[in-house]
Protein backbone atom coordinates (compact mmCIF):
# COMPACT_ATOMS: atom_id res chain seq x y z
CA UNK A 1 0.00 0.00 0.00
CA UNK A 2 0.88 3.24 -0.65
CA UNK A 3 0.92 7.00 0.73
CA UNK A 4 -1.97 8.87 0.28
CA UNK A 5 -0.77 12.26 -2.13
CA UNK A 6 -2.70 14.88 -1.01
CA UNK A 7 -3.62 16.82 -4.88
CA UNK A 8 -3.66 20.86 -4.46
CA UNK A 9 -6.09 22.23 -6.51
CA UNK A 10 -5.61 24.87 -8.89
CA UNK A 11 -4.62 28.32 -8.41
CA UNK A 12 -7.96 29.08 -9.44
CA UNK A 13 -9.87 27.20 -7.64
CA UNK A 14 -8.00 28.34 -4.78
CA UNK A 15 -9.65 31.79 -5.56
CA UNK A 16 -12.55 30.60 -5.89
CA UNK A 17 -12.69 29.07 -2.49
CA UNK A 18 -11.96 32.78 -0.96
CA UNK A 19 -14.67 34.21 -2.62
CA UNK A 20 -17.05 32.09 -1.54
CA UNK A 21 -15.85 32.77 1.86
CA UNK A 22 -15.90 36.31 1.63
CA UNK A 23 -19.65 36.04 0.72
CA UNK A 24 -20.29 34.04 3.62
CA UNK A 25 -19.07 36.48 5.66
CA UNK A 26 -20.60 38.82 4.20
CA UNK A 27 -24.33 37.38 4.53
CA UNK A 28 -23.07 37.00 7.95
CA UNK A 29 -22.90 40.93 8.44
CA UNK A 30 -26.20 41.62 6.43
CA UNK A 31 -28.04 38.76 8.19
CA UNK A 32 -26.91 40.71 11.80
CA UNK A 33 -27.89 43.82 10.39
CA UNK A 34 -31.39 42.98 9.89
CA UNK A 35 -31.70 41.13 13.04
CA UNK A 36 -30.80 44.79 14.88
CA UNK A 37 -32.47 46.60 12.90
CA UNK A 38 -35.81 44.32 13.59
CA UNK A 39 -35.11 44.78 17.16
CA UNK A 40 -34.61 48.63 17.64
CA UNK A 41 -38.06 48.51 14.92
CA UNK A 42 -39.76 46.79 17.14
CA UNK A 43 -38.92 48.62 20.66
CA UNK A 44 -39.48 51.84 19.09
CA UNK A 45 -42.57 51.67 16.73
CA UNK A 46 -45.66 52.06 19.21
CA UNK A 47 -48.30 48.93 19.91
CA UNK A 48 -50.83 50.53 17.44
CA UNK A 49 -48.20 50.05 14.74
CA UNK A 50 -48.16 46.51 15.21
CA UNK A 51 -51.88 45.54 15.08
CA UNK A 52 -54.90 45.82 17.74
CA UNK A 53 -53.52 45.24 21.40
CA UNK A 54 -55.34 42.65 24.28
CA UNK A 55 -57.60 45.03 25.99
CA UNK A 56 -57.39 44.23 29.41
CA UNK A 57 -60.84 42.59 31.76
CA UNK A 58 -62.89 45.70 32.23
CA UNK A 59 -63.31 46.45 36.06
CA UNK A 60 -66.78 47.16 37.16
CA UNK A 61 -66.64 51.15 37.88
CA UNK A 62 -66.04 52.32 41.81
CA UNK A 63 -69.16 53.97 43.25
CA UNK A 64 -67.98 56.24 46.12
CA UNK A 65 -69.81 56.01 49.47
CA UNK A 66 -72.20 58.72 49.79
CA UNK A 67 -69.84 61.41 52.11
CA UNK A 68 -72.39 62.80 54.82
CA UNK A 69 -71.71 66.66 54.80
CA UNK A 70 -71.44 68.80 58.47
CA UNK A 71 -72.71 72.26 58.46
CA UNK A 72 -70.61 74.34 60.86
CA UNK A 73 -71.78 77.83 61.97
CA UNK A 74 -68.23 79.97 62.29
CA UNK A 75 -67.40 83.37 63.51
CA UNK A 76 -64.30 85.48 63.84
CA UNK A 77 -63.71 87.80 66.11
CA UNK A 78 -61.39 91.10 66.48
CA UNK A 79 -61.70 92.88 69.83
CA UNK A 80 -59.55 95.87 70.76
CA UNK A 81 -59.38 99.70 71.77
CA UNK A 82 -57.99 100.89 68.87
CA UNK A 83 -59.50 98.88 65.88
CA UNK A 84 -57.10 96.48 63.49
CA UNK A 85 -55.15 96.98 60.20
CA UNK A 86 -54.53 94.14 57.26
CA UNK A 87 -57.28 91.69 58.53
CA UNK A 88 -56.53 88.63 56.51
CA UNK A 89 -58.77 85.53 57.04
CA UNK A 90 -60.14 82.77 55.44
CA UNK A 91 -63.89 82.18 54.55
CA UNK A 92 -66.22 79.31 53.30
CA UNK A 93 -64.58 77.36 50.82
CA UNK A 94 -60.99 78.48 51.86
CA UNK A 95 -61.12 82.08 50.43
CA UNK A 96 -58.43 84.39 51.20
CA UNK A 97 -60.16 87.68 52.61
CA UNK A 98 -58.62 91.03 53.07
CA UNK A 99 -60.06 94.06 54.31
CA UNK A 100 -57.26 97.30 54.96
CA UNK A 101 -58.85 98.54 58.25
CA UNK A 102 -61.48 97.62 60.72
CA UNK A 103 -63.24 99.36 63.95
CA UNK A 104 -63.53 97.05 66.81
CA UNK A 105 -65.52 94.92 68.13
CA UNK A 106 -65.60 93.71 64.91
CA UNK A 107 -66.95 90.31 63.13
CA UNK A 108 -67.45 88.12 60.54
CA UNK A 109 -69.89 84.64 60.18
CA UNK A 110 -70.57 82.51 57.65
CA UNK A 111 -71.86 79.03 57.58
CA UNK A 112 -69.86 76.05 56.11
CA UNK A 113 -70.07 72.41 54.97
CA UNK A 114 -67.35 69.95 55.44
CA UNK A 115 -67.40 66.05 55.02
CA UNK A 116 -68.06 64.50 58.11
CA UNK A 117 -64.62 63.95 60.40
CA UNK A 118 -62.85 66.53 58.42
CA UNK A 119 -61.44 69.77 60.19
CA UNK A 120 -61.25 72.48 57.29
CA UNK A 121 -58.57 75.25 57.81
CA UNK A 122 -59.55 78.40 59.38
CA UNK A 123 -57.69 81.21 60.40
CA UNK A 124 -57.64 85.24 60.89
CA UNK A 125 -54.83 87.56 61.27
CA UNK A 126 -54.13 91.37 61.75
CA UNK A 127 -52.61 94.48 63.31
CA UNK A 128 -52.79 96.22 66.39
CA UNK A 129 -52.68 100.39 65.63
CA UNK A 130 -52.19 101.36 68.56
CA UNK A 131 -50.93 100.52 72.18
CA UNK A 132 -53.47 98.33 74.25
CA UNK A 133 -54.38 95.28 73.27
CA UNK A 134 -55.81 93.21 70.33
CA UNK A 135 -57.37 89.82 70.78
CA UNK A 136 -58.45 87.73 67.97
CA UNK A 137 -61.04 84.75 68.26
CA UNK A 138 -62.51 81.66 66.44
CA UNK A 139 -65.92 80.49 67.60
CA UNK A 140 -67.42 77.53 65.75
CA UNK A 141 -70.70 76.46 66.54
CA UNK A 142 -70.87 78.80 70.26
CA UNK A 143 -67.81 77.35 71.45
CA UNK A 144 -64.46 79.29 71.11
CA UNK A 145 -62.10 76.95 69.62
CA UNK A 146 -59.31 79.28 69.78
CA UNK A 147 -58.18 82.88 71.26
CA UNK A 148 -54.95 84.80 71.49
CA UNK A 149 -54.30 88.37 72.63
CA UNK A 150 -51.46 90.67 71.97
CA UNK A 151 -50.87 93.71 74.72
CA UNK A 152 -47.43 95.39 72.88
CA UNK A 153 -47.08 98.88 71.25
CA UNK A 154 -48.26 99.85 67.82
CA UNK A 155 -47.80 97.88 64.79
CA UNK A 156 -48.30 94.37 67.77
CA UNK A 157 -49.33 91.25 65.22
CA UNK A 158 -51.90 88.51 66.58
CA UNK A 159 -53.02 85.32 64.57
CA UNK A 160 -55.92 82.37 65.53
CA UNK A 161 -55.49 79.44 63.81
CA UNK A 162 -57.30 76.09 63.53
Amino acid sequence: MGVPTVIRPAVKDRRDCAARARSAGSVVVVLGVLAAAFAVTSSIVPRSARGPAKEPPVAAPVVPAAVRAVSHTVVYELLGAHGARNVTYTAAGSALTQRSEVTTPWSVSFTESVPAGRTPFRSIAARNPGPGELRCRIVVDGAVVVEKAVQEPEQAFVSCAV
